[in-house]
């Protein structure tokens, strides 16, 4: 049975890569008091003036059992197996939409073959295991053999990102308004990475020039210690800098670093400027 991946807008996957590969999206949605979007369907440029004009930080709400019960049946009526990998259950209740909508098909059509996983992350690095895994799938291989390869792909990832400025975190509740005036006044920045679904701080650097420096560092020893299948560089309305970050990464490995952008619904949390690496180790 030809086996479809699927996965949620936080993945940030390229429209080109999912044609290619034929990858669903199921999107999550940010909402203002005045207006809503799909993620999949607004400009960026448009999202962040909003923010900056009213000052208001809008909410995000994830796909209802309605909308991943829809998605699921179509694909499984035409006669496949479904891979679904979606953003980190402790960061999103997606993950349970999705569990919640599989139980109701296989009620329905017992045969059904919907395998899901929580990938404890988000956008490329949730992206890339969906898109090798894809791309393994469209080789024929099962929906087995797709799952536990994407498996330890997942396992392999790792996330290392540097917000621009504290406010977007202070005004989401995700740290304190005096940690936010320390850090503006000195200039602290944050590394923060994804680790076992949350996200953390890393390490601190007093600009972004240097926080950057410590996420390459990072980078670095990985490579060294673990070898290096990919690196993709993130950011959030800052292309010139990813562009920055890619040349360094292709100079120091030999290794072309793609560019994804990072779409509203995790750019609300960090903010315009946000600059950050996935990458996967070969072990």
């Amino acid at each position: 049975m030809p086996v479809k991946l699927v996965t949620d807008s936080t993945s940030y996957i390229s429209e080109e890569l999912q044609r290619e590969l034929d990858i669903t999206i199921v999107p999550l949605s940010v909402n203002f008091p005045d207006e809503s979007f799909l993620e999949t369907k607004v400009e960026h440029d448009y999202f962040y003036r909003k923010i900056e004009t009213s000052g208001i930080i809008p909410t995000s709400s994830l796909p209802s059992v309605g909308d991943m019960y829809q998605c699921f049946s179509k694909i499984i009526k035409e006669g496949h197996g479904i891979l679904a990998i979606f953003i980190s259950s402790l960061m999103s209740g997606t993950y349970q939409s999705a569990m919640l909508a599989r139980e109701q098909i296989i009620e329905e059509s017992p045969q059904a073959q919907i395998t899901i996983l929580d990938s404890k992350t988000n956008c490329m690095a949730l992206g890339y295991p969906v898109v090798e895994s894809a791309r393994a799938a469209a080789q024929g291989q099962t929906l087995g053999q797709v799952t536990d390869f994407a498996s330890s792909i997942i396992e392999r990832m790792k996330f290392y990102f540097t917000p621009a400025t504290l406010e977007y975190l202070k005004k989401g509740g995700r740290i304190g308004g005096a940690a936010a005036l320390l850090g503006k006044v000195l200039k602290i920045r944050p590394v923060l990475f994804v680790d076992k679904g949350k996200t953390g701080v890393f390490k601190k650097a007093r600009g972004t020039g240097k926080a950057i420096g410590e996420i390459l560092a990072t980078l670095d020893s990985d490579f060294k210690e673990l070898g290096l299948t990919q690196v993709i560089v993130h950011h959030i309305n800052f292309p010139e800098k990813a562009r920055e970050i890619a040349e360094i990464i292709k100079q120091r490995y030999n290794i072309d670093a793609p560019i994804f952008p990072i779409g509203p619904v995790i750019g609300l949390h960090v903010g315009p400027g946000a600059v950050g690496v996935v990458y996967c180790t070969e072990r």
